[in-house]
C-alpha cells in the first residue's frame, strides 16, 4: 500500500533522448560479457575484503567498481578530493550507475530499497558490502531505519543515501526528504553532498543513462551498454556541519541547493580523473 510519504518521480520515457549515439551490437555483447565477468569476480572480492585491512580493502573495492564502469564503456570524472572519516554522503539520483560511480570514488555503506536484495548477484554483493535497507512501503519502519543509519555513523562509517528517494532524469530533480539527515544530527556526523551528472564525450548533458519510468533493471543495463561515449561526473561539495545546523529540514534544503547549483552550473576545475 502506498502513502503520501512514498517518493515519486514524474520522469519517464519522454525524458530520454530519442536517438542517443550507440555502439555496434558486437561491442554491446563485449561490454555485457566483460561486466558479467567483473560481477562474478565481485563474489570472490566480497569474501576477500572481509579479512583485508581497511585502506587496502577500500582500494580493492574502488578498483572493482572502476572496472565495472570500464566494462560498460563509462568514463568517470571526479572534481574534488574524497574526505577521510565517517559521514553521511548524499547525492541526486539518476541511475543504478550512481551507486557504481560513488563506490568507485569512496567505498561506503549505501541506503537502498529492500527490492535490491532480490536483484540477481547484485543483491548478494550489496548484502556483503554492508548495505542498509529501507522499506519505502512501510512508513512505520522509518524511525528504526533512521536509528540504524545513526548507529552506523556513530561507528565512523561512511553512509551513502539518495534523499530524493527515487530516480529522476537528471535534467530535473526531486525534493530531498529530511529523515536521513536526522540520522546525521543524532550521530553528530558531517553531511557530504555529491553532485552527479551524465554527459556525452562532447561535454553535452544527457539523460540517456536515467533509470526511470517502468523500465526494468535489465532494460536499463542494456540501454547503458549501448551508449557511446558516456561520461559520469561527480563533484564532491563542501561539508555541512550537522551539529551546527541541527535541523534536518534545513540540512536537507542546503544539501539540495548545493547539489542543484553544482549540476546546473559549469563544470568546476578538474582535480582528478579516473576510470
Amino acid at each position: 500500500m502506498t502513502h503520501p510519504w512514498m517518493p515519486w518521480s514524474p520522469c519517464g520515457p519522454d525524458c530520454l533522448p530519442p536517438r542517443p549515439e550507440r555502439v555496434a551490437p558486437s561491442r554491446v555483447a563485449l561490454r555485457l560479457g566483460s561486466a558479467s565477468c567483473v560481477l562474478v569476480a565481485g563474489i570472490g572480492l566480497a569474501a576477500v575484503i572481509s579479512v583485508v585491512p581497511g585502506r587496502a580493502g577500500q582500494r580493492m573495492i574502488r578498483k572493482w567498481f572502476r572496472a565495472l564502469l570500464r566494462a560498460f564503456g563509462v568514463r568517470l570524472v571526479v572534481h574534488g578530493t574524497p574526505r577521510t572519516g565517517g559521514g553521511l554522503v548524499v547525492s541526486n539520483h539518476v541511475s543504478w550507475l550512481d551507486v557504481v560511480a560513488m563506490q568507485a570514488v569512496c567505498p561506503m555503506r549505501l541506503l537502498a530499497k529492500t527490492e535490491v536484495k532480490s536483484w540477481p548477484l547484485i543483491g548478494a554483493l550489496a548484502g556483503r558490502a554492508g548495505t542498509l535497507y529501507i522499506d519505502r512501503d512501510r512508513l512505520a519502519g522509518l524511525p528504526a531505519a533512521v536509528g540504524t543509519i545513526a548507529a552506523a555513523l556513530r561507528e565512523d562509517a561512511v553512509v551513502g543515501a539518495f534523499p530524493e528517494g527515487t530516480t529522476w532524469c537528471g535534467s530535473e530533480s526531486g525534493r530531498y526528504r529530511p529523515a536521513v539527515f536526522q540520522a546525521a544530527i543524532d550521530a553528530g556526523a558531517p553531511v557530504r553532498p555529491i553532485a552527479l551528472r551524465f554527459r556525452t564525450e562532447d561535454g553535452e548533458a544527457t539523460t540517456a543513462a536515467a533509470f526511470v519510468g517502468e523500465a526494468t533493471l535489465f532494460e536499463s543495463v542494456l540501454a547503458v551498454a549501448r551508449l557511446r561515449g558516456l561520461v559520469v561526473e561527480l563533484s564532491l561539495l563542501p561539508e555541512l556541519d550537522s551539529a551546527a545546523i541541527a535541523d534536518r529540514r534545513v540540512l536537507a534544503r542546503r544539501a539540495q541547493a548545493a547539489v542543484a547549483s553544482a549540476t546546473a552550473g559549469a563544470s568546476p576545475q578538474r582535480h582528478a580523473l579516473a576510470a
